[in-house]
């Protein structure tokens, strides 16, 4: 596992699950949260974006979280394996709410520069549609782009738990 790419709802836990998993493999990450906004939640030109995809994902070792369907083809073929966190949407609004509360006024550091934590409408009804307006894509996406691929999914703190101890540390 050199190259691992984690996929869910906002909310889903994508962060916390790439950072405790860098940690434990001694892999570099990817947030494409980090990638897409520009100061002050600008949002980034796709052309743009979609090349700074690439040059992050080009590389052999790394652990790359977010949604982003539109770079679906640039992550999906080059990923060892997939982490699919499929959490309940009750748990995914919680955790963004939480986050929000947590982060108040301050920008996280899987975010871009100058984009304080927010929510808003348009974000708790994307995530409150997710199931059924992104799964979809994603489970046709993985089909297209990535069948071969090993494809872990995961639906609940305990799961994840239970899927990080099996690991082994990056010293062995």
């Amino acid at each position: 596992m050199q190259r691992i790419l984690i996929l869910g709802c906002p909310g889903a836990g994508k962060s916390r699950l790439s950072r405790a998993l860098g940690a434990r493999l001694d892999l570099p990450l990817v947030h494409l949260d980090a990638l897409y906004w520009r100061p002050g939640w600008v949002a980034s030109a796709l052309k743009d974006f979609r090349v700074r995809v690439a040059a992050a994902v080009a590389s052999d070792r790394w652990i790359c979280d977010g949604g982003y369907g539109s770079t679906y083809d640039l992550r999906l073929p080059r990923a060892d394996l997939i982490i699919w966190l499929d959490t309940p949407r009750w748990l995914c609004l919680l955790r963004v709410m939480l986050r929000w509360l947590t982060h108040l006024g301050r920008t996280r550091a899987d975010m871009g520069p100058d984009c304080p934590e927010k929510v808003d409408a348009a974000f708790i009804t994307y995530i409150w549609r997710w199931r059924r307006d992104n799964r979809p894509t994603l489970e046709a996406a993985l089909a297209r782009l990535a069948p071969a691929t090993p494809l872990v999914t995961l639906r609940s703190d305990r799961a994840v738990t239970a899927f990080l101890d099996g690991l082994p540390d990056a010293s062995g």
